[in-house]
Formats: structure tokens, C-alpha cells, sequence
């Protein structure tokens, strides 16, 4: 079995619940670009691939990750032909794909479906779509993120494994279609997984908010922006916009 998250932080969770439960044994495969932001253009072949790490190198230029788009490990595509490649070779072999509601999950959900298609049936998707769960006070609550929930209530979630349905391996790749032939630069979830898009700017405006007349460290703003506003992003992102 195979694992997949989206975000650093649910490795870790993820692989302690694995040590409590043999049946969940297996590898746990990070994808991690952050598709809720950035160029989706042509995203599947070389010039588009190239255009979107470009994009990244700007964004991060000049900051403490400034050039760690063009290190080996940080590419998801070499990561995607080793599934593929693992997948082909072992025709037992399955797939789960964790996701919470969040925009940066269900992005990278879209993204992975392209490489997947062709293991239809072999492939589940765990998506923790506003369900409850306990946390460590045993107290319920609506998770936003993986690494939120306990490692021991990941026991409980496995049950939510299914299979991604013919009919999804054929819509959901159309919607990410679409959304990749408007160019845009910000995903936004609705809700379920249903995203919409908007513009570069769309965090300029609630980011401006925390900007006074005194002298600031641009990271007490985004903190201050992270841990007030509704929507959220990541915080090389709202440096670079700070910094446009």
C-alpha cells in the first residue's frame, strides 16, 4: 500500500498511525508543491512545467528557500512516474490519496488524478469532507487539515477509504482542465471539491489590513494575517506579495 499526502506535517501523523495499525502498512509519499497557487498552464508538459517552476524561483527569490524549486527532491513529477512506474510493476499494489477540506488538498488531488487514470479501481481516496472527529482532549471537531487529527483517529478514518469511480476519473480531470485553461493564480474551495479561481492580487487586499504606519517585519504581518483572516495561503506566497 501506498500513502499519499499533501503536506509535510501529515507524514509524520500518518506514519504513527501506521505503526499502530499493521493493516494500514506502507510507504508514505509526499506531493509537495502547493497547487492552490501559481500558473496551471499547459502544467503537464515541458514548457508549462518549466513556466510554473519559474514562477516559483520569483517567488522565492532573495528568501530562505531561494532555489530549493530546482533541487531533485522537491519535483513532483519524477515523483508521479515512480508511482506510475511502482503501480505498473505491481499489479497488487494500491493506492490511498489522503486529503482534508481544504483548497491546498483538493488541488493536489486534481493534479495527481492525470497519473493515476490508468489504475482505476487500485486507487482510494480518503477525503475528510467536514467530518467530525475527536482531538486530543477527546473533544469534536472539524478538521482543516490531516495533521490536526490524532494519530489514533486515523484508525478510525481508514474506514472512509473507497475507490475513485470510473465516472470521477472522468469529470474531475475536466473540471482541472478547465481551471488550468483560465489562468489564474489562486484556488479557493467552495466546498465538496469544488474549486474556483482568482487573480494573483486576491489576498492584497485582507494582507493590507495588517500593514501600519510603524515599521514592520513582514513576518509579524503575515502571522498576524494567518492567524486572522478567513482565507489563507502560504507564507512565501503572501511574502512575495508583499514584496510585488
Amino acid at each position: 500500500m501506498i500513502h499519499i499526502v499533501f503536506n509535510e506535517a501529515d507524514v509524520k501523523v500518518l506514519q504513527q498511525a501506521i505503526e499502530m495499525d499493521e493493516t494500514l502498512a506502507g510507504e508514505v509519499v509526499l506531493v509537495k508543491d502547493d497547487y492552490a497557487v501559481g500558473p496551471l498552464d499547459n502544467m503537464y508538459v515541458g514548457e508549462g512545467i518549466e513556466a510554473r517552476k519559474q514562477w516559483w524561483r520569483d517567488v522565492l527569490a532573495g528568501g530562505d528557500l531561494d532555489g530549493k524549486i530546482d533541487q531533485e527532491e522537491n519535483d513532483d513529477y519524477t515523483t508521479a512516474a515512480e508511482l506510475v512506474g511502482t503501480m505498473r510493476r505491481n499489479d497488487e499494489e494500491q493506492i490511498w490519496i489522503w486529503a482534508a477540506q481544504n483548497k491546498h488538498d483538493v488541488s493536489g488531488y486534481y493534479w495527481l488524478l492525470k497519473y493515476m487514470k490508468e489504475f482505476q479501481g487500485r486507487v482510494h481516496i480518503l477525503y475528510l469532507n467536514n467530518l467530525p472527529f475527536f482531538n486530543d482532549k477527546g473533544q469534536i471537531f472539524y478538521p482543516n487539515w490531516l495533521h490536526e487529527i490524532p494519530a489514533k483517529e486515523f484508525l478510525n478514518a481508514k474506514k472512509l477509504a473507497r475507490e475513485i469511480t470510473l465516472s470521477e476519473f472522468e469529470v474531475d480531470p475536466d473540471e482541472w482542465t478547465k481551471l488550468c485553461n483560465e489562468s489564474k493564480g489562486v484556488r479557493l474551495l467552495e466546498g465538496g471539491k469544488k474549486l474556483v479561481q482568482a487573480d494573483y492580487d486576491f489576498y492584497d487586499a485582507e494582507l493590507k489590513k495588517y500593514i501600519t504606519a510603524d515599521w514592520q517585519k513582514a513576518a509579524k504581518i503575515i502571522n498576524n494575517f494567518l492567524s486572522k483572516a478567513k482565507n489563507t495561503t502560504g507564507d512565501m506566497y503572501l511574502l512575495w506579495r508583499l514584496k510585488t
